[in-house]
């Protein structure tokens, strides 16, 4: 909203007014006000949610995990701070009337309230929460829509053409996959372009969700992740960068930079709050989003392919409890377990899934699990950037 007004003044000679035009500056803005709306609204709200008791977390004490009594008195829904943190920015200083911001918007909303009808129901009303049958349709939804959206808006080039990692020519066509169809091919593409990003999307999601076990360890993941994805989308929407990088050039996509830079400094925001001992969760309603924004931003700039390099922690988390709930399974089979004794906790994997917690058990201190995988996200990022001229 700020942009359309500092354009008008610009076009009316207003001395300083055109500094809303470059991009750079509205992300600048939109970061700063990001952290400002957390740091200013975070303790009223935390104030106010501990006086509905409704609205305290749920751990399960019996676990063994550090710190899980004091959990258990923490209040959550904290990620709506973060939806409001990221899409005022980008209302105020982005252009309304891009496609790829309203795709963005739309996605933090949706997703968001997902979360929060499945935090409410556990929480308010004392249910078990949303069904995950509904929150995966959710996903799978919201991927559909963003498929249809890139292959025919008319301001979308449509292409299902993106971008391959270490590759020189690195440009990959989702067409090559169905050209064993013959004549078909040309029709069908979109069917599996779409398909493609319902997986992503939703194996983000959730990954994303699965992170968020311990006290800052989601947000600060998420906010080295948003700063690279940022990093990207501005690259790609350059055309002076892009032609100097030789990557793909996306013609109005620079304008997610101010979008991502308004997560970045949401997610940085919220650790302020989230870090150990943490004052508020953001529960699913930040999880949920937070890990859909993620997937549908990458293919948005058509970097998706990147993220089980960037997403890495994502990937390692989401494996071990593959991992540790496929052998358990092979080994109450093999052994003959009745079905309410469980396997032996030294016979498994790992100690506890998702990963983090099996560092728990190894009498890791929760801080220094969070500060450890944080540092292996921004090396993963580091990574990830320098594949714009690693080939």
């Amino acid at each position: 909203m700020l942009y359309y007004l500092f354009h008008w003044l610009h076009e009316s000679g207003v001395p300083g007014a055109g500094v809303f035009e470059y991009i750079s500056f509205r992300s600048g803005a939109s970061i700063v006000t990001a952290l400002f709306i957390m740091l200013f609204l975070g303790k009223p709200f935390i104030r106010w949610m501990k006086n509905k008791m409704g609205m305290m977390d749920e751990v399960r004490t019996e676990l063994g995990l550090e710190g899980a009594a004091r959990k258990s008195q923490t209040p959550t829904m904290g990620g709506l701070l973060i939806l409001a943190a990221i899409i005022i920015p980008t209302l105020l200083f982005a252009k309304l009337d891009n496609i790829y911001v309203l795709i963005m918007l739309g996605t933090t909303v949706w997703m968001g309230m997902i979360g929060f009808l499945d935090d409410y129901l556990k929480k308010a009303r004392g249910k078990a929460g949303l069904p995950g049958k509904y929150k995966v349709l959710g996903q799978v939804l919201l991927g559909l829509v963003v498929g249809l959206l890139i292959m025919h808006h008319p301001s979308i080039s449509g292409s299902t053409t993106t971008t391959i990692p270490f590759v020189k020519n690195n440009e990959f066509d989702y067409a090559w996959l169905v050209t064993w169809m013959g004549d078909w091919a040309s029709d069908l593409v979109w069917v599996v372009y779409v398909l493609i990003i319902i997986l992503i999307v939703t194996a983000v999601s959730n990954a994303s969700n699965l992170t968020d076990g311990i006290d800052g360890i989601a947000t600060g993941v998420a906010a080295v992740n948003g700063g690279a994805l940022a990093l990207l989308a501005w690259v790609s929407g350059n055309i002076v960068m892009a032609g100097y990088l030789n990557i793909m050039y996306l013609s109005n996509i620079g304008e997610l930079a101010i979008f991502s830079t308004a997560f970045v400094g949401a997610t940085l925001g919220f650790l302020w709050y989230n870090g150990h001992p943490a004052d508020v969760f953001m529960g699913d309603t930040g999880s949920l989003a937070i890990g859909s924004i993620i997937a549908v931003f990458a293919v948005l700039i058509k970097k998706e392919l990147l993220l089980p390099v960037l997403c890495g922690i994502y990937v390692v988390e989401n494996l071990s409890v593959i991992i540790q709930t496929s052998y358990c399974k092979y080994y109450r089979r093999r052994h003959r377990l009745p079905s309410n004794q469980p396997v032996p906790v030294e016979k498994r994997p790992f100690l506890m899934t998702p990963l983090h917690h099996h560092y728990q058990k190894k009498g890791v201190a929760e801080e220094k699990v969070v500060i450890r995988f944080i540092i292996i996200a921004i090396l993963l990022a580091i990574f990830t950037l320098s594949t714009l001229k690693l080939r």
